[in-house]
């Protein structure tokens, strides 16, 4: 029987990252984030605590900040608890382009769609190798299959998030440890909020949670190693 370990996930107060935190809760599955917002991050906790009655331990980070991502890999390591999956959401999106967007923009959105889920898969990888069945999820997107209009630098970081997915991917089935890179379109969340679009017109964050536990729950032999997922009327 499989061991329900730690699952850790960037950026779960909110969308897509709190809708996996919610899926796993409910598999009796202990959870840590973190966010940078600690009144959302109590929220999150209160929720979880209460209504899953499963583990949750938070921390309040800004992903875009190397010492801060290796901070809170520490204190999952002082956890002292097998680390069975990974995901890597923390995300920023910057409209913008090459040729007008303001100074930064690119660095700044490296930092937090790529940086951060290098130094914190690294961070945390002896835990994931002592696990049975780990998985890390790096949540990138559809961007990072191709670039859309507006979007030039955020594009060019889910791009490098998807190059990073397959070398880990590449690394690490030596060690029997499943990498799935997730490409999700437009998913109803608050960054959507306030666009003139029915609601219906966007997927649901669950069921990006629900296709991330699917394939989790694959045999040992068996990995899923891209997800595309769009609206069924197309991108937006």
């Amino acid at each position: 029987m499989r061991e329900n370990g730690l699952v850790v996930i960037s950026g779960a107060t909110k969308g897509i990252g709190r809708a996996i935190a919610e899926k796993f809760a409910s598999q009796n599955y202990p959870i840590a984030v973190c966010a940078r917002n600690e009144n959302d991050l109590e929220e999150v906790k209160s929720l979880i605590v209460n209504k899953y009655k499963v583990k949750c331990f938070t921390k309040k980070i800004d992903m875009s900040v190397k010492s801060e991502v290796l901070e809170f890999g520490k204190a999952i390591e002082e956890l002292n608890m097998p680390v069975s999956v990974l995901v890597n959401n923390a995300g920023v999106f910057m409209p913008g382009k090459i040729i007008d967007e303001p100074e930064g923009a690119l660095e700044t959105q490296i930092d937090t769609n790529l940086y951060s889920a290098y130094y914190l898969t690294r961070s945390l990888l002896p835990l994931i190798l002592k696990s049975d069945n780990a998985h890390i999820f790096n949540v990138c997107s559809i961007a990072s299959l191709m670039a859309y209009p507006n979007s030039s630098s955020y594009s060019i970081s889910k791009f490098a998030m998807l190059g990073f997915s397959k070398s880990l991917r590449e690394e690490l089935k030596q060690f029997k440890v499943k990498v799935t890179s997730l490409m999700p379109g437009a998913t109803y969340t608050s960054s959507w909020a306030g666009v003139d679009l029915p609601e219906d017109r966007f997927m649901k964050a669950d069921d990006v949670a629900d296709i991330i536990w699917a394939s989790y729950n694959l045999s040992p032999q068996a990995v899923v190693e891209e997800i595309v997922l769009r609206p069924i009327e197309g991108d937006l």
